[in-house]
């Protein structure tokens, strides 16, 4: 069964948060309320999330602040922010959203259909990441458990088989992979596309490592990258 992202939705308002929740129900994802920055902070130190949709008006600390904590934490930088905000003040505060980190500033009322398409896009590059987490995870533990206490014939035979499961299933990655990319055409947000190139770049790496343990291959292969 896969697993189901975490979206959170940052607002101090519930009537907002109701809204949203209406809104992105149609993706089957788990959404997550917090109804000031503090409390967003909290369900981040522990919980993943693949996107955060985040108010910028709120008592308190107000979402600037809120996505500059966000982004000082090592466990929380690399999640994808979205600005909600219910005015307009211009180029200059848009630029202070983009400069807290933000990968996009919506102006209120949005329009639903274009925010879940937004949201949802980053859903799916975190899905195919946590994927691509797990195939390295795998190939690590079964490389550890093909080498220890195995001998002759059956040691050099088990890995060789492990390495042409997991590059399959590492194919399959690619292929849902290079499919995404595909339809983030010119008109997709610049954030999601460089989103996805790094996925890419990801998937690369763990390919040359796989290619660099197969029979023959050599002796000075690299180890085998850490996603994050």
């Amino acid at each position: 069964m896969v697993q189901k992202a975490k979206i959170l939705l940052v607002d101090d308002r519930p009537e907002n948060l109701l809204a949203l929740e209406a809104i992105l129900s149609a993706l089957d994802q788990t959404l997550v309320r917090a109804s000031s920055g503090e409390e967003a902070l909290k369900a981040l130190l522990t919980d993943d999330f693949a996107v955060i949709l985040l108010d910028v008006q709120m008592p308190g600390m107000d979402g600037f602040e809120t996505a500059a904590h966000i982004k000082r934490r090592e466990r929380t930088r690399d999640i994808p922010i979205i600005f909600l905000t219910a005015i307009n003040h211009g180029p200059h505060h848009t630029f202070r959203g983009y400069a807290a980190g933000a990968v996009d500033y919506i102006s209120k009322p949005f329009d639903p259909w274009v925010l879940r398409a937004k949201v949802s896009v980053f859903v799916e590059l975190y899905m195919k990441n946590c994927q691509l987490r797990e195939q390295a995870a795998l190939l690590r533990l079964q490389l550890e458990n093909g080498q220890s206490g195995r001998t002759g014939a059956a040691a050099a035979q088990e890995p060789a088989g492990l390495l042409a499961e997991l590059s399959a299933r590492l194919a399959a990655v690619e292929e849902q992979a290079e499919a995404l990319t595909k339809q983030l055409d010119e008109s997709a947000d610049a954030a999601a596309v460089a989103t996805a190139a790094h996925l890419e770049r990801k998937l690369t790496g763990l390919r040359r490592a796989l290619d660099a343990l197969e029979p023959g291959a050599g002796s000075g292969a690299s180890p085998l990258p850490a996603p994050s």
